[in-house]
């Protein structure tokens, strides 16, 4: 009787967990959950508006892309750390580390940095090359928009996601729906059904602030190959 009634509790268990609701956005839960981890919050110093200032604190968002016992590489844009100094990357939102520049391209707007933290979760790069094909596909991007605002208004570090669609392939650029609000640079730009990385949020237009832009992933690709193959690239 016991042995019965255990297999029957089990059989109804089978069939609530089967009946249970499918939610439209349980694909992109799984994707931020994929990804979150390898996303990390880059503060550093850099040169100021006015010569009469010191410096101006600045903020950017970086996606780990390799890690071993030699430290982790971090990809993010150029444009957010040129000239830079005092670089450190915020990794699960805790854990502050030193960063440095290995190499930058200014046309590409790509930089790869490097800590010495072992062991970081590796985001998984996608493909770019597909994407013609796929206009219209939902996209989100994972990062730090104004960090700093949080922080004056005590609402704690944590990474956001925002979602769009992928509206066209521009020369050399992604177009995506998304605002890339400042701070957003360097995040990854993903598929929502699958945590494809496709591209790295660069910029918006000024005047239409809902249009934003990505670097191809596969351009980010040929960038690491030249400068971390050693890693894999």
């Amino acid at each position: 009787m016991r042995i019965f009634v255990l297999a029957l509790v089990t059989a109804l268990s089978l069939i609530v967990s089967a009946c249970s609701p499918d939610y439209p956005d349980d694909r992109i839960v799984r994707s931020v959950r994929t990804l979150r981890p390898s996303v990390v919050l880059l503060t550093m110093r850099v040169p100021p508006e006015k010569k009469s200032d010191g410096y101006d604190d600045a903020y950017a968002t970086g996606v780990v892309i390799a890690s071993g016992p030699w430290g982790s590489d971090i990809l993010t844009v150029e444009h957010a750390v040129e000239g830079a100094w005092q670089m450190h990357a915020t990794i699960g939102n805790k854990r502050k580390v030193p960063a440095r520049v290995v190499a930058l391209d200014k046309t590409l707007d790509v930089a790869l940095l490097r800590t010495p933290a072992r062991g970081l979760t590796v985001a998984p790069l996608g493909h770019s090359a597909h994407l013609d094909a796929e206009i219209g596909r939902d996209v989100g991007v994972l990062g730090y928009p104004i960090p700093d605002e949080f922080q004056d208004e005590e609402l704690g570090l944590a990474t956001s996601v925002n979602t769009g669609r992928l509206s066209s392939v521009r020369k050399d650029a992604l177009e995506v729906s998304l605002s890339i609000v400042p701070g957003e640079s360097g995040g990854p730009i993903f598929l929502t059904d699958t945590a494809e990385i496709i591209g790295i949020a660069e910029s918006r237009f000024d005047d239409e602030r809902s249009i934003g832009f990505a670097l191809p992933i596969d351009d980010a690709r040929a960038f690491l190959h030249k400068h971390d193959a050693e890693h894999g690239f």
